[in-house]
């Protein structure tokens, strides 16, 4: 275990909380029969609680040096086909390669805080997303998504389009190590689906739109979008979906910004 220590490069703080790590499995509502997806393992502290739920366990690891150790900590559900072990790239990763299918596996893990953004666009806009993804992420991060403040920002209604978000644990720094500079929290994204847009196309356009709506945080969002959609009369929307002129981009509900989306899609391109 010594010579194996935590690489800064690659995001490594271990997780070491016993009750963190039951909280995590238990957000993830794991059945015998669910596929999991785990992201980065490190020496296995999450993935030695998520196959006790006797459920079939995918380790993505990045970190060459761990996959030895990990292979040999695991051989047993190695051996037996429970869990299956590949050195990785997450940011690579195809889903689809492994016969992870659309709706069909679960994403559980403690993932490298500095690339949270990009795991949760790869996997929540993926064709072959999971069904469920609960990750430890900064505790401000979750927070932001869940919007505790009432306040949307761009994070939040991007994950909030494709699932619901749910802050369900706090952990602190010191359940990790190394310890890290902030504390963390175990966020669910449950019911992920794309039953919000109606086409490819509105998916495209609601991204546009909200990009748009939150590049200047000093203007209204109606100005900010009608910027963009110069070929479309924004105001008339925006009062169709009994928005203020003046309204801000954080004070707009996810459901008003996919009503007007759809309402850009359809016309004609």
């Amino acid at each position: 275990m010594n010579r194996l220590p935590p690489k800064k490069s690659l995001g490594q703080n271990f997780l070491t909380s016993i009750p963190a790590r039951m909280k995590i499995v238990e957000a993830g509502e794991i059945i015998p029969t669910d596929i999991i997806l785990e992201i980065g393992p490190g020496k296995g502290f999450l993935t030695k609680a998520l196959l006790a739920t006797g459920a079939h366990v995918v380790a993505l690891e990045k970190d060459r040096a761990l996959i030895p150790f990990l292979s040999e900590t695991f051989s047993t559900p190695l051996a037996s086909n429970q869990l299956t072990l590949i050195e990785g790239d997450v940011l690579v990763f195809d889903p689809a390669r492994y016969r992870l299918q659309a709706n069909g596996y679960k994403l559980v893990a403690n993932i490298p805080y500095y690339i949270t953004g990009a795991i949760l666009s790869r996997f929540l806009t993926n064709l072959h997303q999971p069904s469920t993804m609960v990750v430890l992420v900064q505790k401000e991060v979750a927070e932001r998504i869940c919007a505790r403040d009432a306040k949307e920002s761009l994070l939040s209604l991007s994950v909030k389009a494709y699932g619901d978000p749910k802050l369900v644990y706090r952990v602190n720094k010191g359940s990790f190590h190394p310890i890290p500079s902030v504390d963390s929290a175990v966020l669910q994204i449950k019911n992920i689906s794309r039953t919000n847009f109606t086409s490819a196309r509105h998916e495209e356009v609601f991204f546009k739109l909200i990009r748009a709506a939150f590049a200047h945080k000093r203007k209204f969002a109606l100005s900010n979008t009608a910027s963009v959609f110069i070929d479309t009369d924004i105001a008339s929307l925006f009062k169709e979906a009994n928005l203020s002129e003046k309204v801000r981009a954080e004070d707009v509900a996810l459901l008003s910004w996919i009503q007007i989306s759809k309402r850009i899609s359809s016309k004609p391109e």
